[in-house]
Order: C-alpha cells, then sequence, then structure tokens
C-alpha cells in the first residue's frame, strides 16, 4: 500500500523511547518538500496535548552573508562549504544530551535570506526535534557527524520537473526577477541538488511527493 500521512506520523511517534529525546532528520534536494513535511509534522504531533515535538532548520546554520563574502563563496550560498556544519552537528548533540534545559537554536528569515542566532527554544519537555535540512546525509568533512546524531533519516522524493519549478517561484517570491531566479535554479540550485540526489540510498525511508497532496 502507499506510504500516507498518517504512516508517518506514527513512526515519528514510536522513535523517542526509555524517555529519552529523539532526533528525525528530513533530508532531500532544495524544493522537495522537506519544510513543508517537517511544519505538517510538527503541528500534527503537538495537535492534541502539550507540545512535544519542535521543528530545528538546518538553514539557521548558513554563514551570514558577510562571512561568504570574505570567503568568496557568495555565488555558491546554499552548496555544503558556506554552512556551518561543524556547529550545526553539535548543536544537534546538545539537543540530544542536554534536555534539562532550554536549548536554543538558530532560524534562518527568508525574507532577509540570512540566519538569526537563538530564534528557535527547545524547552525541556520536548520528546522529539524533526530537522531539515540538504545535507543530513553527506559523509564529507564536519556533515559526516550529522547522521550519527540522528535516530532516523527520511528523504523527501519529488518529479525534477516540479521541484525546479518550486524553486523558480521561491526566489521570485523573495525578490528575484524570473530570469535570475531561472538561472540560479539551473547552475547553483542543481548543482546542489545533485549532489543531494547520490545521498537518497542512505536514507532511512523514501517519502513519495503524494504524502503530502
Amino acid at each position: 500500500m502507499p506510504l500516507t500521512f498518517d504512516d508517518l506520523l506514527l513512526r515519528a511517534r514510536a522513535l523517542p523511547r526509555g524517555g529519552r529525546r529523539a532526533l528525525l532528520g528530513i533530508a532531500g534536494s532544495p524544493g522537495s518538500g522537506k519544510s513543508t513535511l517537517a511544519e505538517r509534522l510538527v503541528a500534527a504531533l503537538n495537535g492534541d496535548g502539550p507540545p512535544w515535538a519542535a521543528q530545528v532548520p538546518m538553514d539557521g546554520f548558513h554563514l551570514a552573508d558577510a562571512e561568504l563574502d570574505r570567503l568568496g563563496r557568495r555565488l555558491r550560498k546554499g552548496a555544503p562549504d558556506t554552512f556551518d556544519a561543524g556547529g550545526y552537528a553539535a548543536l544537534l548533540r546538545r539537543l540530544r544530551e542536554e534536555t534539562g534545559e532550554v536549548v536554543y537554536a538558530p532560524g534562518f528569515e527568508r525574507d532577509l535570506e540570512q540566519p538569526l542566532a537563538g530564534a528557535i527554544p527547545v524547552p525541556p519537555g520536548i520528546r522529539l526535534v524533526v530537522t531539515e535540512g540538504n545535507y543530513l546525509l553527506l559523509r564529507e568533512g564536519s556533515w559526516a557527524r550529522v547522521r550519527p546524531c540522528l535516530d532516523e533519516v527520511w528523504f523527501c522524493e519529488i518529479d525534477e520537473e516540479e521541484r525546479i519549478r518550486r524553486l523558480v517561484a521561491r526566489h521570485e517570491e523573495f525578490g528575484k526577477e524570473h530570469a535570475a531566479a531561472v538561472s540560479w535554479v539551473l547552475d547553483t540550485d542543481q548543482r546542489n541538488a545533485d549532489l543531494v540526489a547520490r545521498t537518497r540510498e542512505r536514507a532511512d525511508l523514501l517519502v513519495p511527493a503524494g504524502v503530502l497532496s
């Protein structure tokens, strides 16, 4: 039978065991629906009582534009080396181990295209952290420290034409002209998407696009 959203909810609810906090990763190429799935999961899990699930995006670990300019990487923003991968892995470790106090995670402001420090509080009552991002299954450099911090990683699959359409629309929504949006998606974003696609086989579960329809 086809995988359903209810199936995903049951699987997510089962992750925290023995009184400890669990971490669920949702990976996929840019525009594959990772954030939408994470948001819907957390909302559904918290819909019948006190909040016990929280969303912490990988995008909070984007390097600031000023640092990307200094490094000469601004035109490749979104590539693996334009994030603080070590900082992200360290936060995931804190979220797993430091459950007796509030842990603050950075967010990402889409309008500014910049990370925001201390934007997401994760209080002691949170039993499941859902974190989404492109590179959760990457094995190069500091990214290799991410996967061991996660109980499971799910990979969002999507038709390539639809993924590109979504990305172009997103870039236009946040200020790019159509031609510039298409150029960015087919060049910078596509290189990142190809890299992420090669990590697909390392996921614990493949989530088809139809789950959120």
